[in-house]
């Protein structure tokens, strides 16, 4: 058997491990506060030049919808349907944008074993 410095399996290198936990544990702290805050948020989208506003969460929920009477056509339903669609999905990808910048900051495009953050 081989004599050496094998101590746990540390070596020399114990001290960066552990520096390495604690940067990972204050990232993981700071991601579950992002993900807290971001929840919270409020995310606005309006379409057909401002007849329709949807605003959702961080959660990807649709929590107002409001519609100006002139939008409301009851010979063109379809319009007012897709101007809905157009601004509720804009409100999601503004949360997702958000969500995704949010992450790149904190993580500053870090990158684990080939896995990039």
């Amino acid at each position: 058997m081989a004599k050496g410095n094998f101590r746990g399996g540390l070596g020399m290198g114990g001290g960066m491990n552990m520096n390495m936990m604690r940067q990972a544990q204050k990232m993981q702290q700071d991601m579950v506060k992002m993900q807290e805050e971001l929840e919270k948020a409020e995310y606005s989208a309006t379409a057909g030049g401002g007849v329709v506003t949807a605003v959702v969460t961080g959660k990807r929920e649709l929590v107002s919808l409001a519609i100006e009477p002139d939008a409301v056509d009851p010979d063109d339903v379809e319009m007012l349907q897709d101007l809905i669609i157009a601004a509720v999905n804009e409100a999601m990808r503004k949360a997702e944008a958000s969500a995704s910048e949010g992450m790149a900051k904190l993580t500053g495009g870090l990158n684990l074993g080939g896995l990039e953050l």
